[in-house]
């Protein structure tokens, strides 16, 4: 019960991240503008370079190693300040290399600079410790406290496009603010260490390890902004910001998943229990399949009227971008699944990282074409093919250690009864009248065709679920 009591509060702030955007966006969308938006999606995308490399894969090494000494007080804490103190000098190093950047650059000067205050929040982030140890519900309590804060000050302190720099540094300020606030928490969880017995060098190679593939996820996940606001320029970084931004917080709520799994199977598999392993990963990418299909169909199905209702007019032609990326939603819940849930926290850490250069790889030859051709929708195209590499690489990888006819028994019934409620919605979105109720309808709509085709199929979750609320 403590994976779905720590699914639930992930999956809650998830679905809390997904209420935000809905409020915030619509109104930076129409304040700053596609040049705005544009603006901070292209610098932010620069900084996120800095930040990779000042965190050097500490996030997923820290959760994994946590996980691993979690049992062991004294141990888990020598490994925390270890760890936390590695990624401090790795930040510095990162902070040094921004301001020989910041000597050279001049467009976007200031923009850039606000958005470095996520460098040094960075050095203080250690939600991965707390995620290691399965407790969840600090972190997720912290962040909401937090967005809450930051949504406040958006609506009070951004009127105009003039003011996109103060919306960069509230975003980037309420990050550093929030990382703080998570320290309080460590007295009562860690005890007293030695510092000269520290060996902080000890973890360096294989944090390297996982920061390798890091480097390339953020190669396809950032790239498109970088190259689209140096191509095409800002405003189509803009658009493809926005269309990505509802990708992203659509697929949070699949991902959140990972996020739990990830120590549990760290945990199990430090054990020796392989076959607990498996079956978390059967149980898991069953429920993502489950969940991901009729999300992206949905969106895919809402996106032609709901776009310029959200974002405005000034983004008119967004609800094709919407569409042509959302099927990556399900292509990253597979890799999540089988990436971040299996191969990592099992040690694969070489196929975790032969899948993601294939995609950043596929993403790079892709992107300077369809970008130069077709502007944003030729890096939505490059998204869903980099993303689609990534997850069957690692499909084949695990074909002889996973019953792949397990794996997928059950998607045909999710894409049939998800296909019956594109349709019925998407008819609804075309020829109804939008506004808030009929998006209300449609989703309602959705929600129950999904649930009755499942209920007609009965496909093996719902006997998960039975023995879940059983429990």
């Amino acid at each position: 019960m403590k994976i779905v009591r720590n699914y639930l509060y992930n999956a809650g702030y998830q679905i809390f991240l997904l209420l935000v955007p809905l409020i915030t966006t619509p109104y930076i969308a129409r304040v700053l503008g596609p040049h705005g938006v544009g603006v901070n999606s292209f610098t932010n995308s620069i900084i996120q370079y800095f930040v990779l490399f000042g965190s050097i894969g500490i996030n997923l090494y820290g959760n994994r190693e946590i996980a691993y000494h979690r049992d062991d007080k004294q141990k888990m804490s020598q490994t925390f300040w270890e760890i936390e103190l590695l990624r401090v000098v790795a930040i510095v190093v990162a902070s040094v290399a921004f301001l020989i950047f910041m000597m050279f650059e001049q467009k976007y000067h200031v923009y850039l600079l606000m958005q470095s205050v996520l460098i040094i929040a960075a050095a203080f982030d250690i939600s991965w410790f707390f995620m290691g140890t399965e407790d969840f519900k600090t972190t997720v309590l912290r962040n909401t406290l937090v967005k809450i804060l930051s949504v406040i000050l958006i609506f009070l302190l951004v009127k105009s496009a003039t003011d996109t720099a103060i919306y960069i540094l509230i975003i980037s300020g309420s990050q550093l603010f929030g990382n703080f606030t998570l320290w309080p928490y460590l007295r009562k969880r860690l005890v007293k260490v030695s510092f000269r017995s520290l060996r902080i060098w000890h973890h360096f190679r294989p944090a390297l390890v996982l920061f390798i593939p890091q480097i390339a996820t953020q190669i396809y996940l950032v790239l498109n902004k970088t190259m689209l606001g140096s191509i095409s320029g800002v405003v189509s970084s803009g658009f493809f910001d926005n269309s990505d931004k509802m990708i992203k917080i659509v697929l949070a709520i699949v991902t959140a998943t990972g996020t739990v799994m990830l120590p549990r199977v760290a945990n199990t598999f430090a054990r020796g229990d392989i076959k607990k392993v498996n079956s978390y990963l059967y149980s898991t990418f069953d429920f993502v399949t489950f969940s991901s299909i009729p999300l992206f169909l949905g969106l895919a199905a809402i996106a032609p009227r709901f776009s310029v209702w959200f974002f405005s007019a000034k983004f008119a032609g967004i609800d094709r971008l919407i569409m042509m990326e959302a099927p990556a939603i399900l292509m990253i819940a597979w890799s999540n699944a089988i990436g971040t849930q299996y191969l990592l926290p099992t040690n694969h850490n070489r196929e975790f990282t032969i899948s993601v250069t294939i995609g950043a790889v596929i993403n790079l030859i892709l992107n300077i074409p369809l970008i130069m051709i077709w502007g944003a929708f030729g890096a939505a195209i490059s998204t869903v093919v980099s993303e689609a590499s990534v997850t069957l690489y690692q499909i084949y990888v695990v074909r002889k250690r996973i019953d792949l006819k397990r794996l997928f028994s059950d998607l045909w019934k999710y894409v049939v009864a998800g296909g019956m409620m594109f349709v019925i919605v998407y008819l609804l979105n075309i020829h109804l009248p939008f506004n808030t109720l009929t998006l209300v309808l449609q989703v309602l709509v959705g929600v129950i065709v999904y649930v009755l085709g499942i209920l007609i199929m009965r496909p093996k979750i719902i006997e998960q679920a039975k023995r879940l609320l059983t429990k």
